[in-house]
Formats: structure tokens, sequence, C-alpha cells
């Protein structure tokens, strides 16, 4: 979930739906109500994004076998160069630039629309109204935060804060750490509470800590950020320089605590099931106890507690931070968390920070775009009813089931036919296999969005209000049985995810598009773009980290030993090739950091090539269209699903926090491996495109 940006990860992960009620049937048809107004956009209106695979944006000039890449997107990118407003362009971002257009004319034609009190349509329109009503926002200023800021200003002494806090989270605006509901990792039948890391506004501990050179400049311009906000609050120039030394101070002691991303890869470092009792002997100035019971959660046997040197570093400073430092942070973080919906002021603050300066974004995205973010954050789902209304063709959704059902029975073949897997790490394989669940499209079922009522009045009301609806959802869940129809991702989000706990594989409408599928296209386009990309997405479950989750979703050790040590030799080869990709003079990928990724799109190009031979059974005809061959097609097409450019800030910071490699390394790390790629455009043994003997990494 997008929005006031502190419990986002917890948001993000606990989306749960719940079944709609139907209304009875009227007993008199005669006196039924008049059918309700149907929303309707002209989709003929909405741009598309020229991102599919075409013969004529190929740089013939460059050999395939030597760069990819190069040969498959270089030109496309020099013409289309990463806009303005934002870090990153290509295949992902382009899409999801066609599905902001679509959503963007929902959002109108809601908004200038009368629709039934408590509709989606109503909550929509009323919701981007607010947004953008940028008279009413200028003149609220800071005031939609003020009775946040008065309950920080009330607190008299260290011992009023674990209070503060509880009753903070309890309204969803929770910062200091993240908790959350989730399928418990040892009985993922039933959902339990969790609580994590958190606390930091920088991306990632390393930021706070290291003395590499964008670091230290990021550290300096965040102290600056946080003066000039402070300022724009009411504080003089002296005390607001005096506030943001205390600010770095406070988060650096939380990242000190923190686990670091490589670390926060393995699932056994986010789980630690304790008792209430244990829990509060373990941060004896921080009581569970009293926090579970602000929250109006039924005190649980157990829960997961986990990162104990960051949780008794936030105790002591319980303890030893003077009562005006954290009055200082938790203002700050409030007003910082709020500020891209405040006044203008405070929006370009946020933006000159987040955006330019650690994301090298260089003009601020346009009012519409940013209120559907919010909006997409506080009721995707709720938006997503009416964007597949509108923009999902049914026939779309029974093309993606075959390719899934050819993709599932190629991974199987795959599976069965492993030459170093013994018979019985393989049988618990295959039985992981045949639990896969699949979804495609958007929910069979749609969460009840009655409960959460807004208006046109105030946009940072709505947000808040979602914020406290969502997070109410999502704390009800605690000891309840995992619903597993939930979705985590809206229809219009160009995404896909696998779940561990769940072993499932979903995708949501949005990405059912070129270059990732289409309905009219040959079988070499779907295959090496939403072909590949639902085997990734199975692979994941068979990845460093998915691997240590049964078919159940639980995570169990389901290998002998010696074939453990098999697949992590061949995965210690795999990090080891993407470590030696440079991104940038100097700054190479983290092939620890990506290994999961990279192994899913490992075996996700090899599960989808032979899935595509599958389907094109003996005796095919190849059409050769524009002069190349289904093969070489489908090993294109995956490439152009991975084209992108950055900026280099943005660049920087997905080489340090993100789990997935740059677009460019995905492009040709899976096909370099693969003997169907140097077949296909008649690579040879030292080229660069080629690797054999000892350097090829076959796994799956």
């Amino acid at each position: 979930m997008i929005r006031l940006k502190p419990l986002a990860l917890a948001l993000s992960v606990s989306l749960t739906l719940a079944a709609c009620q139907k209304a009875e049937e009227p007993a008199d048809t005669a006196a039924a109500a008049p059918e309700a107004p149907k929303l309707q956009i002209d989709l003929a209106q909405v741009q598309q994004q020229p991102i599919a695979l075409k013969a004529e944006d190929l740089d013939t000039s460059i050999q395939a076998c030597q760069d990819f890449n190069g040969f498959v997107n270089s030109k496309w990118l020099a013409a289309n160069p990463v806009p303005g407003d934002r870090t990153t362009w290509g295949a992902f971002p382009a899409l999801g630039e066609r599905s902001l257009q679509v959503q963007h004319e929902i959002a109108k034609a809601a908004a200038a629309g009368e629709w039934p009190q408590g509709s989606m349509e109503q909550k929509v329109g009323d919701f981007f109204a607010a947004g953008m009503d940028e008279a009413a926002i200028e003149a609220a200023g800071l005031s939609p935060v003020q009775p946040e800021l008065d309950r920080i200003d009330a607190l008299s002494s260290n011992a009023d804060i674990p209070a503060y806090i509880g009753d903070a989270y309890a309204r969803g605006q929770g910062m200091l750490f993240g908790f959350y509901a989730m399928a418990d990792y040892n009985d993922s039948n039933t959902n339990i509470a969790y609580a994590s890391q958190g606390g930091l506004s920088l991306p990632e501990r390393a930021y706070y800590l290291e003395d590499r050179e964008d670091y230290k400049a990021a550290r300096a311009a965040f102290v600056e950020h946080v003066a000039a906000l402070m300022q724009l609050a009411g504080a003089d120039e002296e005390t607001a320089k005096a506030q943001a030394q205390d600010v770095l101070a406070f988060e650096t002691r939380l990242a000190k605590a923190s686990l670091g991303r490589l670390e926060l890869r393995d699932p056994a470092n986010r789980y630690n099931p304790v008792t209430l009792a244990d829990a509060d002997a373990s941060t004896p100035n921080f009581s569970w106890t009293q926090f579970f019971a602000a929250l109006d959660v039924d005190a649980p046997e157990s829960f997961s507690l986990p990162m104990p040197g960051f949780f008794k570093e936030v105790d002591a400073m319980l303890a030893d931070v003077p009562l005006e430092t954290w009055k200082t942070w938790l203002r700050f973080r409030t007003i910082d968390d709020a500020s891209p919906y405040l006044s203008n002021a405070f929006a370009e603050r946020n933006f000159e920070f987040y955006g330019k300066t650690l994301r090298g974004q260089l003009e601020q995205q346009e009012r519409w775009k940013r209120v559907l973010g919010a909006l997409n954050g506080s009721m995707g789902e709720g938006f997503g009813q009416l964007y597949v209304e509108q923009a999902f063709p049914p026939e779309s959704k029974a093309k993606m089931e075959e390719l899934v059902g050819n993709l599932m029975a190629s991974l199987k073949t795959r599976l069965e036919n492993l030459e170093w897997m013994s018979e019985d790490t393989k049988a618990k394989a295959i039985e992981k296999w045949s639990s896969f669940t699949p979804k495609v499209g958007y929910p069979d079922k749609w969460r009840d969005w009655s409960g959460l009522e807004v208006t046109d009045e105030s946009y940072v009301s709505n947000l808040l209000a979602a914020s406290a609806f969502n997070y109410r959802y999502m704390l009800d869940k605690i000891g309840k049985p995992v619903d597993r129809s939930e979705w985590g991702m809206s229809p219009q989000t160009v995404n896909a995810y696998y779940r561990a706990t769940a072993n499932e594989i979903v995708f949501p409408a949005a990405i059912l598009q070129p270059p990732f599928f289409d309905v009219n296209a040959d079988d070499a386009l779907n295959y090496g773009g939403i072909g590949a990309v639902i085997g990734h997405e199975m692979l994941h479950g068979f990845d460093d980290q998915g691997s240590k989750f049964d078919a159940q979703g639980n995570m169990a050790n389901w290998w002998t030993d010696e074939d453990r040590k098999k697949f992590e030799a061949a995965t210690t080869k795999l990090a080891d090739q993407y470590s030696g990709y440079e991104a940038l003079p100097g700054l190479f990928v983290n092939g620890k950091l990506g290994l999961g990724e990279n192994i899913a799109d490992l075996g996700g190009v090899t599960v989808a090539y032979d899935a595509l031979q599958r389907a094109q059974g003996e005796g095919f005809t190849d059409p050769m269209i524009d002069g190349y061959s289904q093969d070489q097609r489908f090993f294109m097409n995956w490439a152009t699903v991975w084209r992108i450019a950055f900026t280099e800030a943005q660049l920087k910071q997905q080489i340090t926090v993100g789990p997935h490699s740059p677009g460019m390394f995905r492009a040709i790390g899976a096909p370099s491996n693969l003997p169907a790629f140097a077949e296909a455009f008649q690579c040879k043994e030292g080229d660069k495109m080629v690797r054999s003997g000892e350097d090829r990494v076959v796994i799956w």
C-alpha cells in the first residue's frame, strides 16, 4: 500500500479480500429500483505506449552474440529517453504509464458523475476530486496533521511514548517499526502478528553507516531536508538545524541495530515466534501486552518478534534518548510522511529530497498522477474493480490460463528429469509443483469497502481514513484463518508475484499487454514475454529462499543435505555471474542480493522455452516473421521485457537496495546460459553471450 509512508510494507503484505454480500432478489420485480448508472470511458482516447518488439527497433549494427541487450534495446532507448518526471523508462514503466492513463479516464469520469453514496464510483470520484482541489489543499496548509502534532507535543515524559505509539498504530499511523498480520511460517493456514525493524527515512542502513561518496552526500542532503521541513512547519533556522542533527543521530542508532538487505532475504531472520511474556521481558521499557491491547487485538499465544538487536536498541532508546529528541523525531516523521499530500511547499520539499536528490528525478509528476498513486495506495483493489470493467477483456484471461497450463507441464517435466537431484527430494519438489495456485487478472471475489467513508472535502482526511480502515482490516486478521483468495496487488498494477506461504503465482490484469502478452501475437512473443514471467514466478517457489517453504507454504526443509549442497554450488556460480556485471564505473551488481530473482529468471526462461516447443508440436513450420525465427523472437521478446533506462541516482539505489538486478543484465544473464540461445543466433564459443563449460550455470 502506498500511503503516509510508515506502514507501506505492512499493508502491502497484509491486504485481504472479503466476500461481497449479494443482495436478495426483490419479490416484486416491477417495483425494483432502477439500474444504477454505469461508468464508461473510451479506451481509444488512451495513448498506447510504443514498447512492443518491432523489427525496426533492432540495432543490427550490434551483434546479438556479443551484446544482446544492445541489439534488441539500444536503438529504442536512444529514441525514448527517461522522461523528466520519472527515474526509469522502458517496458515496465511504459505500461505503468498506460495503466495510469486508463485510471485517469476512470477517475475523471467518476469525479464528474453522480453516483449512489457508498458506491465505488462515488469513493473514487470524491477521492480524486479532493486530491485535485489544489486551492483547498493550499488553504489547509499543515492543519490536516496538526491533531497528530498536538498529541506529540502533549507527551510529558519518556514513559508516555509507548502509549502514544500504541495509539498511533491503532489509527494506522505507526512509524517506528513494522507491525502486520501474515500467515504463520510454521502454520500457513493461520495468520499471526509480525513485528519488523523500521524507522529509517533513507533507503537502507548503509546510507547511514558507510562512507561511499553518494551515501555521505545523501546524509548531508537529508540533514538539509529535515531542517528545511522543520522550518516550513514553524521552527526558526537555528532550532531546525539542531533538530536535523538530532533526527540523523536518532535514525543512525536504528540503522546500526538493523539487519542489512542481504540478511533480510533469509526468512529465518524475519520469523521468531515468542510469547507475550517473553516479548515483554525482552523490552522492559515497551510492553507488548499493552501494545496489543491498544490495538484492540486479543492477546495472542505468540507472535513473531525477530531482529532482537533492533528491538533491544529501541527499548534502550526509550530510556536514554531525551524526550525532546523523541518528540522532534516523531514530529519530523509525521510531517515528512504527510508532506506529499499537503500544500505545495511541503510537497515540493518532499520531491526535492526523495525524488530529485535520492533518485535523480528532474520534475515533479503532474498532480493527477500523484493523486492516482495515493488512490491506489488507499483503495487500490476497489479502484481495480472499475479498471477491470473497462480495460480487461475476458479472452485475455482465457489465453493466460492456457499459457499457465503449458508452463506448468513444462516445469513438471523439468523437475522429473533433473539429473542432479535425488528421487526423495524430487518427490517433494513435484508435490510442491502440484500445489501451485495460479491467479490471473483479478480476484474471484472483491473486498468489501463499505466501511470506508470518502468525501470530496479533504484530501488528507481521506488518506487518514483509508489508512485507519486498511490497518484495522489487517489487524482483524490476526489469529484468524488465512483467506487463500486474497490478492496482494491490485489489477491495475504492472507486475506479478509469488507468495511462498500460499505457494501461489499472481498476474494482475495490467501486465497482460505487449511486450508481455498479446492475445493476437505469435507464440514466440507470448512465451518469451509473459510465458517467461509465469515461469519466473513459478521458479520463485524453488529459488534459494522460496525453496525453504514446502507444498503447504510452511517453512520446512524438504531437501536431502547432498541435494542442497549441489543446489547451493550452482546458485553460488549464478551469484558470481551477476556480480561480474558492472552497472557504473566501479559499481557492480550484488549477485547475492539479487540471487532469488536471477534463479527465477534462469528457470523461467528455460521452462518457457520448453513450453514454446511443446505448444508448437512436431512438424511445426516456422513462419519466419520479419526474417526472424520463432526461437529468435522468443529471446528477443525476453530482452524487450527488460528494456530499461535509469537515471544515474536511481541505478545506484537499485544496486544498493533492490532485490532485482537492473534490466539490462536480466536481458542477457539467463539467455547466456542456454544452448538454445546460442543455437538460435548461431553464436560461437568465445562470444560474450555464450557461457559454456564450468562457466555455464544449470539449475532447474
